[in-house]
């Protein structure tokens, strides 16, 4: 046994560090698709690395986690394109002890190791959850990261063996994913809470489940301490549900068909394990396994990807086997023989995903350590290539690449020290790839309808309060309902300098700057 724990340990850490290292060695980003997403995480690495505190110098409804993460792999680098690739390979060295210390105390070897290896690849690869395979991007992350961090603690459904049980190492790597759940986006971290809430049914495991929610606390509680943004955080996060957290019928149905293949294999596994061994409160488990995970997906930006099923599936399979080699009278009948099967029928749902993304991060290194694709445009951002999707670029997004390389030129060109730059768009590349001081009080992106409509926005006296330069785009993500919101504040309180047929610049006026240095 303790062989085969080791070798399962060391498969998992072989894996992790080969993913982490074909992620950090380039030291390049290559994306092929939502660019303008992954331009928000670059430009909050540049915010951290200049001083700013998310929530405190400017609005975000994600968590601080999904800024540090990139500024760390910024700081440690020095280079842009290197800064989210570099981040999530330290995140995934971060997220081992707690993943081997789970799935090798309540699972099988085969079945850690799969799971594993499908949830290390979910972490490592640059696209987003159900995305082609060419259609590199960093987008989103911090969705891959909630996903593998709920689905691990879906796992501890699972009683620890006999021979594994450690409440202290249980507590510290709950609170662990809990922490970066909630620190990187609040709604995986809600589920966790309320899974283990519902663990608490099992008395057996509740000590260390008390101890892992009070450890969670305090450590909320000692960085609130640093922080001193929490609720600023909870303001924004409101702000956006004001906006985007009305979803129909009509988004529920379209994400079931979307991983209706998932959930009826899913639902195979609930189905054999119940018949198997008869207990509701697997079937609740099966439940949430689905309910979370269609809650989760049906408010995030990919459709194919729910990952409880996934581990939902590895835990059932689990507990039959355990069921069936503690009962020797049963097994020879028949639901035993399919509960049997259980466990490779695990390793072929595991396998698609496996490839699929493994093939992807494979891309993405390749290409990144041949210097493949086009800079971005401005001077930091050499090693942020962009490179045709399959199809060639659609016109749109040419034209709004095009407008970030003649918007960092403009720029450079303006006989004034360049400092406070806002973009009227989805985000704001140029603070980052010129190295300029960032504007205070604005926001990390403006996503229509999703975090800002007519009704719900920061009102423009505190937006542009620190804001020295103004550019306007001709061709932006979602520019045209931004101007004509702020639009009229915009012509009362700055100057235009110049306008060109991509962008329009404004100027703080001159006398307001001179009081302003008073």
């Amino acid at each position: 046994m303790r062989r085969r724990l080791f070798s399962a340990q060391v498969a998992l850490l072989v894996v992790a560090a080969i993913c982490a290292a074909m992620l950090a060695l380039p030291g390049r980003t290559i994306n092929t698709a939502f660019i303008n997403d992954v331009l928000i995480f670059i430009d909050g690495a540049h915010r951290i690395a200049v001083g700013q505190v998310p929530n405190r110098d400017f609005h975000t409804a994600l968590g601080p986690l999904v800024f540090y993460i990139p500024a760390l792999g910024y700081l440690l680098s020095g280079n842009f394109g290197a800064a989210i690739p570099m981040g999530m390979a330290l995140l995934i060295v971060a997220f081992m002890p707690a993943m081997i210390r789970i799935l090798l105390s309540r699972l099988s070897s085969p079945s850690a190791i799969a799971l594993g290896i499908f949830l290390i690849l979910i972490l490592a690869v640059p696209i987003n959850l159900g995305s082609p395979v060419r259609l590199l991007s960093f987008a989103m992350f911090y969705n891959r990261i909630g996903w593998v961090a709920l689905g691990l603690i879906l796992v501890m459904y699972l009683k620890p063996r006999s021979d594994a049980r450690n409440d202290v190492a249980d507590s510290l790597a709950t609170a662990f994913l809990l922490l970066v759940q909630f620190y990187t986006k609040a709604t995986y971290g809600l589920c966790g809470v309320a899974f283990l809430i519902f663990l608490l049914l099992d008395r057996q495991q509740r000590s260390w489940i008390l101890v892992s929610l009070l450890l969670t606390a305090l450590a909320m509680i000692v960085v609130e301490f640093f922080w001193r943004g929490t609720l600023q955080h909870i303001e924004d996060l409101r702000a956006a549900a004001r906006v985007s957290g009305d979803h129909d019928v009509r988004s529920i149905l379209k994400n079931v068909r979307e991983n209706l293949s998932d959930l009826v294999v899913f639902t195979v596994f609930a189905l054999v394990a119940f018949w198997h061994i008869r207990s509701l409160r697997d079937l609740l488990y099966s439940g949430f396994c689905v309910g979370a995970g269609l809650a989760i997906i049906n408010q995030n930006a990919h459709s194919w990807g729910i990952i409880t099923l996934y581990c939902g599936a590895a835990v059932l399979a689990e507990k039959a086997r355990r069921f069936q080699s503690g009962d020797q009278s049963a097994q020879m009948e028949r639901p035993a023989r399919l509960a049997a099967a259980l466990p490779l029928l695990l390793i072929f749902f595991l396998l698609p995903p496996i490839v699929h993304h493994g093939e992807a991060i494979a891309l993405h290194t390749a290409l990144a350590a041949e210097n493949v694709g086009k800079p971005l445009g401005p001077p930091l951002f050499e090693d942020v290539r962009e490179i045709d999707p399959p199809g060639g670029e659609p016109d749109f997004i040419q034209r709004y690449l095009d407008s970030i390389e003649s918007g960092g030129a403009l720029l450079q060109a303006l006989p004034i020290p360049l400092e406070r730059v806002f973009v009227l768009d989805f985000v704001n590349p140029f603070s980052a790839g010129l190295g300029i001081r960032p504007p205070s009080g604005d926001t990390a992106w403006f996503h229509w309808n999703r975090n800002i409509n007519e009704k719900a926005y920061i009102p423009p006296e505190a937006l542009f309060a620190d804001v020295k330069i103004v550019m306007v785009p001709k061709t932006g993500i979602n520019s045209l309902p931004l101007q004509e919101l702020y639009g009229p504040f915009i012509s009362k309180n700055f100057d235009m300098v110049q306008k060109t047929p991509e962008w329009t610049i404004y100027q703080r006026p001159q006398a307001a700057l001179e009081s302003e240095a008073r």
